[in-house]
């Protein structure tokens, strides 16, 4: 009977989604690198283009035990394609597990830059509320909160020193224990970690380039990144993400920071090379200067962002979205 037949009788299987190329993307973000922007601009890309954006309310746990992988894996492997997962973690190598490797995407900024931001945002926040860093550290010390810059350097407190400053390089090299002990073996294999798996990894003091660069290699999920980015609104509320009472280090401190963060830096510059050469490669100007002894300090990135407490617990993301709404 007519009555009977099936969508299947007359239209045979529904038709098979036809997934770009690659649908398994991850931005294992390092923080304080401008992340915070990067995912509220996901936020809206998600909607706008399809794409299975996957968030982690996990901050604070950037290595994990052997199984912790095996489930971590596991669970974004059987994610909706295409997705694109986002969490502070170290490097994840899926073939180790049997599984699928992503296509890895990274920002990453001057190591001394980064540092500080940390620092600082640690104790006083932002402008996005006074209490943001009680919430943050409410078991800091008032002595340790009010910790001179200048003195937890040169006196050699632990948060101003290794491995605390070896912070980068475990993002690339991965979940190996040696990958958290500063050294040529961590660097190298950073390396090589950046060159056989991650698509791109940008420099955030270049955020604009980087963004193009994403929309050229990656259209199915940041097409049209650069005008959402570059929209007044966008520009205005970036300014509540600048740390606040964020001072210089003395030249002194600085120079030990810079020494104690050798491997760092030199991670850096050959990341900010290969992305200099990738630009080049895509007809993108850089303004690159001749290069000095120590690295040029406290550049101002595009926008000053912070990791929030809790992605999942901010909504200040409403006015990106409002935007695709007026």
């Amino acid at each position: 009977f007519v009555g009977n037949s099936t969508y299947l009788d007359d239209h045979g299987p529904p038709p098979q989604k036809v997934l770009p190329f690659p649908s398994q993307v991850v931005y294992n973000r390092v923080g304080k690198c401008g992340s915070r922007t990067v995912v509220l601009l996901l936020r809206i890309l998600s909607e706008k283009h399809g794409f299975n954006l996957v968030t982690s309310d996990i901050h604070n746990k950037t290595r994990l035990t052997k199984n912790e992988q095996m489930e971590l894996i596991k669970n974004i492997s059987t994610a909706e394609q295409p997705y694109l997962f986002t969490r502070h973690v170290h490097f994840l190598n899926f073939s180790r597990f049997g599984g699928d490797q992503p296509v890895y995407i990274n920002i990453i900024r001057d190591p001394v830059n980064r540092f500080l931001s940390n620092y600082f945002f640690r104790r006083f926040g932002d402008w996005r509320g006074e209490q943001n860093h009680m919430i943050r550290t409410p078991n800091m010390r008032q002595e340790e909160r009010y910790l001179d810059i200048n003195v937890c350097i040169l006196e050699n407190y632990p948060e101003c020193s290794n491995p605390r400053l070896f912070y980068i390089i475990p993002y690339f090299c991965g979940q190996h224990p040696r990958c958290r002990e500063p050294g040529e073996w961590a660097l190298e294999r950073a390396k090589l970690n950046v060159n056989e798996n991650f698509l791109l990894v940008g420099i955030l003091e270049e955020l604009e380039d980087v963004l193009l660069l994403l929309e050229r290699f990656l259209p199915h999920y940041f097409k049209g990144v650069l005008s959402i980015y570059k929209n007044p609104e966008h520009r205005k509320i970036g300014n509540l993400t600048v740390t606040v009472k964020k001072t210089v280090p003395s030249p002194e401190a600085i120079q030990i920071l810079y020494q104690r963060m050798r491997y760092e830096y030199e991670f850096y510059y050959y990341v900010k090379e290969q992305f200099h050469l990738l630009k080049r490669k895509f007809g993108l100007k850089s303004h690159i200067r001749k290069s000095r002894p120590r690295p040029e300090f406290f550049i101002p990135s595009p926008l000053e962002t912070e990791e929030p407490i809790d992605d999942e617990e901010e909504d200040d993301e409403k006015w990106l979205e409002d935007i695709y709404k007026r």
